[in-house]
């Protein structure tokens, strides 16, 4: 991997659109099909269906998910198998009886959570590092891509009118452009998916206006951005110009917060909706902002308790633990998992006024990582892509203690050599560029007060 993206770095510009296209294509062919529609005006039937139907669909599927874990599952049979060997015969059909998943556990062995009669060189391996700073591996059917990106359409980009299938834009954690490039683009336009997927690690003053003019160049119709850099964007954008002519019919936010003076920010700036969404690379649930201003649980996703630190399910307006049970990944079943984020029970259950059915969520207590500021004026975020899925690593975090000094804090594992410690620095190099970067093994990476792993830590006044 590391060798291509070389190689690409060094394409000129029309041939970075043909690989990235490239790219794009074999991408499409895992999350659209002939059905996609079909799939899509399902999803948006199912908004209409009334409580006690939706009731009956999801014990149905969360029955046959249980039953198919404990027994076709390797991980969880055996531990049904440890039960019932002292003694225990409590039922699996209860959600209840089943233990909380950690991230951790799944890290260790994400293969043994493979259905027996999978291969699983047969399905998408999607590797996410989430909100820990440690990979995951999540293996993945073509029928169940497929049915996750119909309900992302139709919950997300088909309620605001726009569509896959016209001109869109991404910001994004890939490095698509070089860090020692200075002049754009700093993007690269994806034909396959109709996308411009723009980069993180050059937002600057002196380059906000090329994101600007590339926005509008072409014709976007929508972005789907991490919060923090395109809201580093907007506050370079002068009063007068503001709004800025474009395309853009609407903003949906994705992996990080979106605070009320960020949207209030970025919906002064581009003159269109900004609107939230929540969701895991694990497919065990998600959500979305509807246009009266309501998040809303896709059921179709999973299960979802929440719960305090005892495992009790806490009282509406409390925050607690987001345990959720995935219901479309039929063949690596993730049941209760503990998703690491914390989440506020809805006051209300009362129905929404947009009409749908789909219940509503509280408000996501999700990563809200530090902003690392460069010594040219970046601001980058989101700088987990280089921790490699393949490194033993168990926790990894980046500090930021002035503008040419950083420490990347690592809790290894076995196997861990100086090789793999001058990796990280010149990953991070790539972005940050030439400073001061040393690796600290450490133990341990202390949480936040919610809980909360902190991937980037700033101690640089900005």
């Amino acid at each position: 991997m590391a060798d291509r993206l070389r190689i690409y770095h060094h394409l000129p510009y029309p041939l970075r659109v043909v690989a990235a296209s490239l790219w794009g294509y074999h991408l499409r062919s895992w999350r659209y099909g002939p059905e996609t529609e079909r799939l899509v005006e399902a999803a948006l039937e199912r908004e209409t269906w009334s409580e006690e139907k939706w009731n009956i669909w999801r014990e149905e599927r969360l029955a046959f998910i249980l039953n198919r874990a404990a027994t076709q599952v390797p991980y969880y049979r055996a531990y049904w198998q440890a039960r019932r060997r002292k003694g225990d015969r409590s039922s699996w059909d209860l959600l209840s009886n089943w233990p909380i998943l950690s991230r951790e556990e799944l890290r260790l062995q994400p293969s043994a959570f493979v259905a027996e009669d999978c291969d699983s060189r047969k399905m998408y391996a999607d590797h996410t590092s989430g909100t820990t700073g440690t990979p995951l591996t999540i293996w993945l059917t073509r029928s169940t891509i497929h049915q996750w990106y119909a309900i992302f359409e139709a919950r997300i980009r088909r309620w605001y009118g726009v569509s896959y299938k016209v001109p869109w834009g991404i910001f994004g954690g890939q490095v698509v452009v070089p860090f020692a490039q200075k002049k754009p683009p700093f993007w690269v336009r994806n034909l396959s998916l109709n996308q411009t997927y723009f980069s993180v690690l050059h937002i600057a003053p002196w380059t906000f206006q090329a994101y600007l003019d590339e926005i509008k160049n072409a014709k976007l119709t929508h972005l789907i951005i991490y919060t923090n850099s395109l809201y580093s964007i907007a506050c370079e954008v002068p009063l007068e110009a503001q709004p800025v002519k474009s395309n853009l019919k609407v903003i949906f936010t994705n992996a990080e917060p979106l605070f009320d003076f960020q949207r209030k920010k970025l919906e002064e700036v581009f003159g269109c909706p900004v609107k939230e969404t929540y969701g895991l690379a694990e497919m065990v649930c998600a959500a979305s902002e509807c246009e009266r201003g309501n998040l809303h649980w896709w059921p179709e996703a999973g299960v979802h308790e929440i719960v305090d630190e005892n495992g009790f399910q806490v009282n509406p307006g409390e925050t607690g633990r987001l345990i959720s049970t995935g219901l479309l990944n039929l063949d690596m079943p993730l049941i209760r998992y503990d998703t690491k984020d914390l989440a506020v029970r809805p006051e209300r259950a009362a129905q929404c006024p947009c009409g749908r059915s789909l219940p509503l969520a509280g408000k996501f207590v999700g990563r809200h990582d530090d902003v690392i500021v460069t010594a040219d004026g970046r601001k980058l975020t989101q700088l987990d892509s280089i921790f490699d899925p393949h490194l033993p690593l168990k926790e990894a975090q980046i500090v930021q203690n002035a503008l040419d000094d950083f420490v990347i804090r690592v809790v290894v594992e076995p196997g861990w050599t100086q090789a793999d410690a001058d990796y990280l620095i010149a990953e991070l190099e790539k972005r940050v560029g030439k400073v001061r970067i040393s690796v600290k093994q450490e133990n341990h990476i202390e949480r936040t007060w919610a809980g909360k792993f902190r991937i980037i830590v700033s101690n640089v006044t900005h």
